[in-house]
């Protein structure tokens, strides 16, 4: 079995490509913080994980 890919949790259903200079994954991400200490953004992301979980539900 294989090393576990980090999914990022900002692109929903994608793996973590390090897209943000430094970051070694998810944990230490740029966007990552950024979506996460704004709370508009952070709820944004909320309410997309809902409609991605019962779109998932509903198939």
């Amino acid at each position: 079995m294989g090393k576990p890919v980090p999914q990022c949790p900002i692109r929903l259903g994608e793996p973590c490509t390090l897209c943000s200079p430094g970051a070694t994954g998810p944990q230490d991400c740029g966007l990552v913080w950024l979506v996460m200490d704004d709370p508009d953004l952070r709820e944004r992301l909320a309410e997309l994980r809902r409609e991605r979980a019962a779109a998932t539900t509903a198939a």
